[in-house]
């Protein structure tokens, strides 16, 4: 980044002067000396060698020494061109628009008569070629003088025109640049491959990030189950404070298997909460991580607030095959593949005594009270959630998610409908039980495994179970993108209710975004004893 200051601007500005100067000097001497050698022919002879010219005396080895000097000189001043030229670029963004353009044509009259000497080089007449290089230096001392200025001068706009017909001479003595365009393009084709050969391997990289916990959340788990089996039975149970069929409670639900993402969004969730007491969790995790779930929670627990853990092994009534069904050929995100990321579709069965839950995905933080979620009128609808289409980020519509070449599809629903997300979702479960939404994932589920109708996860088939029973949130409600856009609004974070880490970077991963780190981390501890001994910290 360049300095805005203007101390800054003037050193530069004296700086540039300073190089003109001894570009100025340089060619000076080159004519000095010019004028000073002896007006004596040489003739190569057929080895070479110089013949039919005298020797250099002592004082021309010493002109030729000097010149070598300067020759280097020049070159280290050339050198420095690139910082110059960066520059330039900086006091070119101040000029009016009509002067801009102006200079944005004289650098690309630059970089053409660049392209016409590497061509030439080796070709051309050599009265050309230092016609371009004089041109060159007009238009580039023309650029200098011109920058940051309201308007070009009269002299500029003539070594512009003069630089045109330059370029046409060498136009019309090259008019065929076959081999140099043969030769560009395979440069071109060489760094794409090379671009699409970095792009697949950091996409590679990144997905093994992203299934790959950092070693102390293993840690973690592994310190947490060891001391959950140490523990007498009654001792791993909760306590239970309330009843869980009192529905003046705002029950939330969260399905993970991520034991410090679920610890800041209940620490969050209570942290923002107007009424803590009438707050009630409920996690369900998978078998391998319920010892080291619980034990965390009775060791750390959400007071004031209640909190019930649940094992899938638990829920008796699913299919047999239900933490194996969603792994699909191909696909390793688990995202896609985990089944309680479509345990969310059998919410009325995990809970048969709610009429109303909110849903949070462990990616989220809690930044606002949610509890008038809980008078929102639903409208005889049974998601509340956001529009994607409204909150500018997300898929947008539905035909980028569902195959709509598909007659059942196409059939039924309209493409161009605004996706909802899931992450931070209200439902009611008495309207959800009267519609028996249930067993309409169950059909499109099956009719998804017979023919591809819908990208892979949870989000497209949801679409489609909760297609026209959705009601739209408020997009401050609900802010998403901080786990892949990194331009979103500070303002727009902090103003909204819950934000969510949605896409790869996730906030407890080291490829996280680091601006968007700490509304994650503030809500973990990381004096407690389990964090220390795993070494896990801010």
């Amino acid at each position: 980044m360049r300095a805005a200051g203007g101390g800054a601007a003037g050193r530069k500005e004296v700086t540039t002067l300073w190089m003109w100067l001894l570009l100025i000097a340089t060619a000076c001497g080159f004519v000095f000396l010019l004028l000073n050698l002896p007006d004596h022919r040489s003739r190569s002879g057929p080895g070479g060698e110089q013949t039919g010219g005298p020797q250099l005396s002592a004082k021309d080895k010493l002109q030729t020494g000097d010149v070598t000097k300067l020759n280097v000189l020049h070159e280290e001043i050339e050198g420095q061109a690139d910082e110059i030229a960066a520059e330039e670029d900086e006091r070119i963004s101040r000029s009016p628009p009509s002067t801009k353009e102006k200079i944005w044509m004289m650098q690309d009259q630059i970089i053409m008569a660049r392209a016409y000497l590497q061509f030439a080089s080796s070709h051309g007449s050599a009265h050309l070629i230092r016609e371009l290089k004089m041109r060159m230096k007009e238009i580039e001392r023309a650029i200098s003088h011109s920058s940051g200025g309201s308007r070009l001068s009269g002299s500029a706009l003539q070594k512009m025109k003069a630089m045109e017909l330059t370029l046409s001479k060498a136009h019309r003595a090259y008019p065929h640049c076959s081999h140099m365009s043969s030769k560009l393009r395979a440069m071109i084709y060489n760094s794409e491959e090379l671009v699409r050969a970095h792009q697949s391997e950091s996409s590679f990289l990144e997905q093994v990030a992203v299934r790959t916990l950092p070693k102390g959340h293993h840690c973690l788990a592994m310190r947490l189950t060891s001391e959950y089996f140490s523990l007498d039975p009654k001792e791993r149970e909760f306590p239970k404070r309330f009843s869980m069929l009192m529905n003046d409670f705002h029950h939330y639900a969260i399905f993970s298997d991520n034991l410090l993402a679920s610890a800041v969004v209940i620490n969050s969730t209570i942290a923002a909460s107007k009424d803590p007491k009438r707050i009630v969790f409920h996690i369900v995790t998978d078998s391998l991580s319920f010892p080291a779930m619980t034990m965390w929670f009775l060791t750390n627990p959400p007071s004031p607030a209640t909190i019930r853990i649940k094992s899938l092994d638990e829920l008796k009534w699913l299919p047999a095959d239900f933490s194996s069904r969603f792994k699909q050929k191909g696909i390793r995100d688990p995202r896609y593949t985990s089944a309680l990321n479509h345990l969310r579709f059998y919410l009325p069965e995990v809970f048969p005594s709610l009429s109303k839950v909110v849903l949070l995905d462990h990616d989220v933080v809690v930044q606002k009270d949610l509890s008038r979620l809980w008078e929102l009128d639903m409208k005889g609808k049974v998601n509340g959630a956001l529009e994607t289409c409204s909150s500018g980020k997300g898929y947008h519509q539905l035909d980028n998610l569902v195959n709509f070449s598909d007659p059942s599809i196409i059939n039924k629903f309209d493409a161009k409908a605004c996706i909802f997300a899931f992450g931070m979702n209200i439902f009611d479960l008495k309207e959800w039980r009267s519609k028996g939404l249930s067993v309409t994932y169950d059909r499109w589920f099956q009719a998804g495994k017979r023919r591809r109708l819908w990208k892979a996860g949870s989000l497209p088939v949801g679409q489609l179970v909760f297609y026209n029973q959705t009601v739209p949130l408020d997009h401050r409600w609900h802010v998403l993108g901080l786990g892949w856009n990194s331009n979103t609004r500070r303002d727009e974070i902090e103003s909204a209710a819950v934000i969510h880490y949605s896409g790869n970077l996730k906030p407890w991963l080291e490829i996280s975004i680091p601006k968007y780190r700490d509304y994650w981390s503030r809500y973990l501890n990381y004096d407690n004893t389990y964090l220390q001994q795993c070494n896990i910290h801010r």
